[in-house]
Protein backbone atom coordinates (compact mmCIF):
# COMPACT_ATOMS: atom_id res chain seq x y z
CA UNK A 1 0.00 0.00 0.00
CA UNK A 2 1.34 3.13 -0.84
CA UNK A 3 2.24 5.70 1.23
CA UNK A 4 -0.33 8.48 0.36
CA UNK A 5 -3.53 5.60 1.07
CA UNK A 6 -2.86 5.05 4.42
CA UNK A 7 -4.75 6.66 7.07
CA UNK A 8 -4.21 9.12 9.75
CA UNK A 9 -4.04 7.76 13.17
CA UNK A 10 -6.65 9.58 14.58
CA UNK A 11 -9.55 7.86 12.12
CA UNK A 12 -10.78 4.72 13.38
CA UNK A 13 -10.06 1.07 11.88
CA UNK A 14 -12.06 0.90 8.47
CA UNK A 15 -13.48 4.31 8.65
CA UNK A 16 -13.44 5.93 5.01
CA UNK A 17 -11.80 9.36 4.24
CA UNK A 18 -13.48 12.38 2.61
CA UNK A 19 -11.86 13.97 0.29
CA UNK A 20 -13.98 16.83 0.52
CA UNK A 21 -13.74 17.20 4.70
CA UNK A 22 -11.57 20.28 4.29
CA UNK A 23 -13.72 22.04 2.05
CA UNK A 24 -16.81 21.06 3.91
CA UNK A 25 -15.71 22.30 6.85
CA UNK A 26 -14.37 25.61 5.71
CA UNK A 27 -17.92 26.21 4.20
CA UNK A 28 -19.68 25.73 7.41
CA UNK A 29 -17.29 28.02 9.31
CA UNK A 30 -18.07 30.64 6.55
CA UNK A 31 -22.02 29.99 6.75
CA UNK A 32 -21.94 30.52 10.72
CA UNK A 33 -20.19 34.16 10.29
CA UNK A 34 -22.42 35.01 7.92
CA UNK A 35 -25.08 34.22 9.91
CA UNK A 36 -23.52 35.96 13.14
CA UNK A 37 -23.12 38.89 11.18
CA UNK A 38 -26.55 39.02 9.91
CA UNK A 39 -27.97 38.67 13.40
CA UNK A 40 -25.49 41.64 14.26
CA UNK A 41 -27.17 43.77 11.71
CA UNK A 42 -30.61 42.69 12.28
CA UNK A 43 -30.19 44.15 16.35
CA UNK A 44 -28.42 46.75 15.25
CA UNK A 45 -31.12 47.70 13.23
CA UNK A 46 -33.24 46.95 15.86
CA UNK A 47 -32.15 49.18 18.81
CA UNK A 48 -31.42 52.49 16.13
CA UNK A 49 -34.81 51.59 15.52
CA UNK A 50 -35.80 51.97 19.02
CA UNK A 51 -33.75 54.88 19.93
CA UNK A 52 -35.13 56.65 17.03
CA UNK A 53 -38.55 55.59 18.27
CA UNK A 54 -38.15 57.24 21.47
CA UNK A 55 -36.80 60.39 20.33
CA UNK A 56 -39.38 60.51 18.08
CA UNK A 57 -42.18 59.76 21.09
CA UNK A 58 -40.52 62.35 23.28
CA UNK A 59 -40.92 65.08 20.69
CA UNK A 60 -44.10 63.88 19.91
CA UNK A 61 -44.91 64.15 23.83
CA UNK A 62 -43.18 67.69 24.08
CA UNK A 63 -45.21 69.45 20.76
CA UNK A 64 -48.68 67.86 21.95
CA UNK A 65 -47.62 69.02 25.90
CA UNK A 66 -47.01 72.69 24.52
CA UNK A 67 -49.35 72.45 21.73
CA UNK A 68 -52.44 73.16 24.65
CA UNK A 69 -50.54 77.26 24.91
CA UNK A 70 -51.95 78.02 21.71
CA UNK A 71 -55.49 76.87 22.60
CA UNK A 72 -57.95 79.20 23.98
CA UNK A 73 -59.79 78.29 27.17
CA UNK A 74 -61.39 81.13 28.12
CA UNK A 75 -61.46 82.63 31.72
CA UNK A 76 -59.45 80.56 34.30
CA UNK A 77 -57.83 79.73 37.55
CA UNK A 78 -54.34 78.46 36.78
CA UNK A 79 -53.23 76.05 39.54
CA UNK A 80 -49.13 74.85 40.06
CA UNK A 81 -48.16 71.94 42.21
CA UNK A 82 -45.07 71.16 44.25
CA UNK A 83 -45.65 68.23 45.71
CA UNK A 84 -42.27 66.74 47.54
CA UNK A 85 -38.71 68.22 48.15
CA UNK A 86 -37.52 72.02 46.95
CA UNK A 87 -34.43 70.42 44.83
CA UNK A 88 -32.65 70.78 42.19
CA UNK A 89 -35.08 67.58 40.61
CA UNK A 90 -38.43 67.04 40.43
CA UNK A 91 -41.92 69.36 40.50
CA UNK A 92 -39.85 71.49 43.43
CA UNK A 93 -37.27 72.27 41.03
CA UNK A 94 -36.37 76.03 40.08
CA UNK A 95 -36.28 75.03 36.72
CA UNK A 96 -39.53 73.40 36.73
CA UNK A 97 -41.58 75.93 39.12
CA UNK A 98 -40.73 78.87 36.91
CA UNK A 99 -41.22 77.62 33.66
CA UNK A 100 -44.64 76.56 35.04
CA UNK A 101 -45.16 80.18 36.53
CA UNK A 102 -44.31 81.98 33.63
CA UNK A 103 -46.50 79.80 31.55
CA UNK A 104 -49.39 80.52 33.90
CA UNK A 105 -48.97 84.15 34.17
CA UNK A 106 -48.77 84.81 30.13
CA UNK A 107 -51.52 83.18 29.56
CA UNK A 108 -54.43 85.90 28.91
CA UNK A 109 -56.85 83.37 30.08
CA UNK A 110 -56.02 82.96 33.73
CA UNK A 111 -57.43 85.04 36.46
CA UNK A 112 -55.17 84.16 39.09
CA UNK A 113 -52.58 81.63 39.59
CA UNK A 114 -52.59 79.14 43.05
CA UNK A 115 -49.42 77.82 43.89
CA UNK A 116 -49.96 74.59 45.69
CA UNK A 117 -47.41 72.96 48.12
CA UNK A 118 -46.82 70.20 50.05
CA UNK A 119 -43.09 69.89 50.73
CA UNK A 120 -41.00 69.68 53.54
CA UNK A 121 -38.38 72.08 52.48
CA UNK A 122 -34.87 71.28 50.31
CA UNK A 123 -32.28 73.66 48.77
CA UNK A 124 -32.09 77.68 49.79
CA UNK A 125 -31.12 78.29 46.78
CA UNK A 126 -33.52 76.67 44.78
CA UNK A 127 -36.05 77.90 47.06
CA UNK A 128 -34.88 81.46 46.78
CA UNK A 129 -34.71 81.37 42.75
CA UNK A 130 -38.37 80.66 43.02
CA UNK A 131 -39.29 83.49 45.41
CA UNK A 132 -37.35 86.01 43.20
CA UNK A 133 -39.64 84.66 39.86
CA UNK A 134 -42.52 85.02 41.92
CA UNK A 135 -42.08 88.51 43.04
CA UNK A 136 -40.79 89.41 39.62
CA UNK A 137 -43.65 87.75 38.25
CA UNK A 138 -45.98 89.57 40.64
CA UNK A 139 -44.88 92.90 39.82
CA UNK A 140 -45.07 92.13 35.95
CA UNK A 141 -48.43 91.19 36.73
CA UNK A 142 -49.95 93.48 38.74
CA UNK A 143 -53.81 92.60 38.78
CA UNK A 144 -53.08 88.75 38.82
CA UNK A 145 -52.79 87.47 42.35
CA UNK A 146 -50.64 84.89 43.51
CA UNK A 147 -52.17 82.36 46.02
CA UNK A 148 -50.64 79.47 47.85
CA UNK A 149 -52.70 76.98 49.35
CA UNK A 150 -51.07 74.37 51.80
CA UNK A 151 -51.69 70.79 51.59
CA UNK A 152 -49.77 68.39 54.29
CA UNK A 153 -47.19 70.36 55.08
CA UNK A 154 -45.75 73.90 53.82
CA UNK A 155 -41.80 73.98 56.12
CA UNK A 156 -39.14 75.82 56.00
CA UNK A 157 -38.17 75.64 51.66
CA UNK A 158 -41.56 75.47 51.38
CA UNK A 159 -42.91 78.42 53.61
CA UNK A 160 -39.80 80.03 52.04
CA UNK A 161 -41.53 80.26 48.58
CA UNK A 162 -45.18 80.21 50.24
CA UNK A 163 -44.13 83.94 51.88
CA UNK A 164 -43.65 85.21 48.81
CA UNK A 165 -47.30 85.21 47.67
CA UNK A 166 -50.35 87.28 48.37
CA UNK A 167 -52.17 85.30 50.62
CA UNK A 168 -51.55 81.46 52.15
CA UNK A 169 -54.71 79.40 52.80
CA UNK A 170 -54.11 76.35 54.90
CA UNK A 171 -56.25 73.28 56.16
CA UNK A 172 -56.28 73.42 59.97
CA UNK A 173 -54.13 70.46 60.33
CA UNK A 174 -51.54 71.57 57.87
CA UNK A 175 -48.19 72.03 59.17
CA UNK A 176 -46.68 75.11 58.69
CA UNK A 177 -43.44 77.19 59.69
CA UNK A 178 -39.94 75.02 60.70
CA UNK A 179 -38.29 78.60 59.76
CA UNK A 180 -34.53 77.52 60.29
CA UNK A 181 -31.47 76.35 58.19
CA UNK A 182 -29.66 72.76 59.10
CA UNK A 183 -26.82 71.59 57.86
CA UNK A 184 -26.18 67.63 58.83
CA UNK A 185 -23.82 65.17 58.75
CA UNK A 186 -21.66 62.30 60.34
CA UNK A 187 -18.52 62.44 62.31
CA UNK A 188 -16.49 59.23 62.55
CA UNK A 189 -13.28 60.01 64.11
CA UNK A 190 -13.66 58.13 67.53
CA UNK A 191 -14.77 55.24 65.91
CA UNK A 192 -11.75 55.24 63.47
CA UNK A 193 -9.32 55.73 66.66
CA UNK A 194 -10.99 52.74 68.39
CA UNK A 195 -11.02 50.61 65.34
CA UNK A 196 -7.00 52.28 64.67
CA UNK A 197 -7.59 53.33 61.50
CA UNK A 198 -5.97 56.42 60.05
CA UNK A 199 -7.01 58.73 58.02
CA UNK A 200 -5.17 60.24 55.48
CA UNK A 201 -6.40 62.97 53.59
CA UNK A 202 -3.87 64.91 51.53
CA UNK A 203 -5.26 68.91 50.55
CA UNK A 204 -4.00 72.05 49.09
CA UNK A 205 -5.69 74.64 51.41
CA UNK A 206 -5.55 74.16 54.93
CA UNK A 207 -9.62 74.11 54.65
CA UNK A 208 -10.16 71.91 51.74
CA UNK A 209 -11.27 69.47 54.03
CA UNK A 210 -13.45 72.01 55.49
CA UNK A 211 -16.72 68.70 56.93
CA UNK A 212 -14.68 65.76 55.87
CA UNK A 213 -16.65 63.32 58.55
CA UNK A 214 -13.06 61.31 58.68
CA UNK A 215 -11.32 64.16 60.26
CA UNK A 216 -11.94 66.13 63.62
CA UNK A 217 -13.81 69.36 63.03
CA UNK A 218 -11.35 72.44 64.04
CA UNK A 219 -13.84 75.22 65.77
CA UNK A 220 -12.64 77.89 63.25
CA UNK A 221 -14.16 75.53 60.47
CA UNK A 222 -17.28 75.41 62.89
CA UNK A 223 -17.55 78.59 63.75
CA UNK A 224 -17.38 79.39 59.35
CA UNK A 225 -20.35 76.88 58.87
CA UNK A 226 -22.35 78.56 61.44
CA UNK A 227 -21.72 81.85 60.17
CA UNK A 228 -23.23 80.68 56.84
CA UNK A 229 -25.96 79.46 58.20
CA UNK A 230 -27.00 82.19 60.38
CA UNK A 231 -26.46 84.19 57.05
CA UNK A 232 -29.01 81.76 55.19
CA UNK A 233 -31.15 82.11 58.37
CA UNK A 234 -31.30 86.05 58.06
CA UNK A 235 -32.36 85.82 54.22
CA UNK A 236 -35.12 83.43 55.43
CA UNK A 237 -36.56 85.62 57.95
CA UNK A 238 -36.19 88.69 55.93
CA UNK A 239 -38.07 87.26 53.09
CA UNK A 240 -41.44 85.99 55.58
CA UNK A 241 -41.23 89.93 56.83
CA UNK A 242 -41.64 91.28 53.60
CA UNK A 243 -44.15 88.64 52.58
CA UNK A 244 -46.52 88.94 55.36
CA UNK A 245 -46.00 92.36 56.50
CA UNK A 246 -48.17 93.52 59.00
CA UNK A 247 -50.03 90.35 59.23
CA UNK A 248 -46.97 88.60 61.09
CA UNK A 249 -47.18 88.46 64.75
CA UNK A 250 -43.88 87.87 65.94
CA UNK A 251 -42.94 85.25 68.99
CA UNK A 252 -39.65 84.64 70.26
CA UNK A 253 -40.16 81.04 68.82
CA UNK A 254 -41.42 82.03 65.23
CA UNK A 255 -38.01 81.61 63.68
CA UNK A 256 -36.36 79.10 65.83
CA UNK A 257 -37.29 76.22 63.05
CA UNK A 258 -40.82 75.23 65.43
CA UNK A 259 -43.95 74.26 62.91
CA UNK A 260 -47.77 74.75 64.28
CA UNK A 261 -50.91 73.63 62.59
CA UNK A 262 -52.98 75.50 60.13
CA UNK A 263 -55.00 76.86 62.59
CA UNK A 264 -52.68 77.93 64.71
CA UNK A 265 -50.45 79.32 62.09
CA UNK A 266 -53.47 81.77 61.05
CA UNK A 267 -53.20 83.05 64.68
CA UNK A 268 -49.50 84.15 64.30
CA UNK A 269 -50.17 85.45 60.61
CA UNK A 270 -47.52 83.15 58.90
CA UNK A 271 -50.59 82.45 57.01
CA UNK A 272 -54.32 84.23 56.05
CA UNK A 273 -56.91 81.99 56.08
CA UNK A 274 -58.45 78.25 55.40
CA UNK A 275 -59.20 76.84 52.40
CA UNK A 276 -58.20 74.10 49.28
CA UNK A 277 -57.65 74.74 45.93
CA UNK A 278 -61.63 74.25 44.78
CA UNK A 279 -62.76 77.10 47.71
CA UNK A 280 -60.07 79.84 46.43
CA UNK A 281 -60.95 79.60 42.88
CA UNK A 282 -64.99 79.47 43.90
CA UNK A 283 -65.30 81.73 46.97
CA UNK A 284 -61.87 84.31 46.69
CA UNK A 285 -60.94 84.06 42.89
CA UNK A 286 -64.42 83.80 41.53
CA UNK A 287 -63.24 81.42 38.66
CA UNK A 288 -64.46 77.77 39.16
CA UNK A 289 -62.65 76.76 36.07
CA UNK A 290 -59.06 74.98 36.79
CA UNK A 291 -56.13 74.62 34.56
CA UNK A 292 -53.07 72.94 35.65
CA UNK A 293 -49.82 74.27 34.44
CA UNK A 294 -47.44 71.96 36.22
CA UNK A 295 -44.87 71.12 34.38
CA UNK A 296 -44.43 67.05 34.42
CA UNK A 297 -41.81 65.23 32.82
CA UNK A 298 -42.81 62.13 30.84
CA UNK A 299 -41.15 59.07 30.64
CA UNK A 300 -39.31 59.79 27.38
CA UNK A 301 -37.92 62.73 28.57
CA UNK A 302 -36.84 60.96 32.05
CA UNK A 303 -35.35 58.40 30.06
CA UNK A 304 -32.96 60.79 28.05
CA UNK A 305 -32.09 62.58 30.73
CA UNK A 306 -31.34 59.55 33.31
CA UNK A 307 -28.38 58.57 31.17
CA UNK A 308 -26.60 62.24 30.84
CA UNK A 309 -27.52 63.20 34.65
CA UNK A 310 -27.19 59.85 36.66
CA UNK A 311 -23.42 59.45 36.48
CA UNK A 312 -22.85 63.51 37.45
CA UNK A 313 -25.53 63.63 40.14
CA UNK A 314 -24.12 59.89 41.48
CA UNK A 315 -20.91 61.92 42.35
CA UNK A 316 -21.67 65.00 43.72
CA UNK A 317 -23.78 63.12 46.22
CA UNK A 318 -21.25 60.40 46.76
CA UNK A 319 -18.38 63.16 47.53
CA UNK A 320 -20.73 65.54 49.70
CA UNK A 321 -23.85 63.24 50.96
CA UNK A 322 -26.07 65.95 52.78
CA UNK A 323 -23.40 68.59 54.19
CA UNK A 324 -24.90 71.73 52.91
CA UNK A 325 -27.33 74.11 54.08
CA UNK A 326 -31.00 72.96 54.02
CA UNK A 327 -34.25 74.18 55.20
CA UNK A 328 -36.06 71.47 56.28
Amino acid sequence: MSENSKQPDSLPAGAAINPEWERTTLEKLLMATVREQRAARRWGIFFKLLTLGVIIFALWAYVDGNGADMENMGRHTALIEIDGAIESEGSGSADVVIASLNKAFSDVGSVAVVLRINSPGGSPVQAGMIVDEMLRLRKGYPNKPLYVVVDEICASGGYYIAAAADRIYVNKASLVGSIGVLMDGFGFTGAMEKLGVERRLLTAGENKGFLDPFSAQSDKQKAHAQAMLNEIHQQFISVVRKGRGKRLKETPDMFSGLFWTGAKAIDMGLVDALGSVESVARDVIKVEDIVDYTTREGLPERVLKKFGAAVGAGAVKSAYGNVKPQLR
